[in-house]
């Protein structure tokens, strides 16, 4: 089986070993993604904007990928707070109910203390 990384040029990925995705056959695994504006260089303050973000960056990857969100059969959400669950769940319902995924929500911290979202998600094309 092939595998392909896809990057996003985040300095992130080269610090820490890791690819935006992967792509293995039919499957795309894409890396856990915080809401990070790569346009501003900046972390967005609200857990929506962040949500919204992540979801496009997902997008944008899974279409290099040769996949689309339709394709998505797995979802994580990290947040920071489980409170934060009422702001983002408008962007994921934008994003996302159309697929419905399996999904698991976990209340974790995360890396630097303006990330409130991280999103990971398997996509699936067979």
């Amino acid at each position: 089986m092939t595998r392909r990384l896809i990057s996003t040029g985040s300095p992130f990925e080269d610090e820490f070993a890791y690819s935006r995705a992967v792509v293995a056959g039919d499957w795309c695994f894409v890396a856990g993604t915080t809401g990070y504006d790569y346009a501003k260089m900046a972390m967005p303050e609200g857990a929506a904007e962040q949500a919204r973000n992540a979801l496009a960056t997902i997008a944008a990857t899974l279409a290099e990928a040769g996949f689309a969100m339709a394709d998505i059969v797995r979802v994580q959400y990290t947040v920071t707070d489980a409170e934060l669950r009422h702001e983002i769940a408008p962007a994921l319902r934008r994003a996302l109910s159309g697929v419905r995924p399996a999904a698991t929500m976990v209340v974790a911290g995360l890396i630097a203390p303006e990330m409130k979202v991280e999103i990971e998600v398997t996509a699936y094309r067979g």
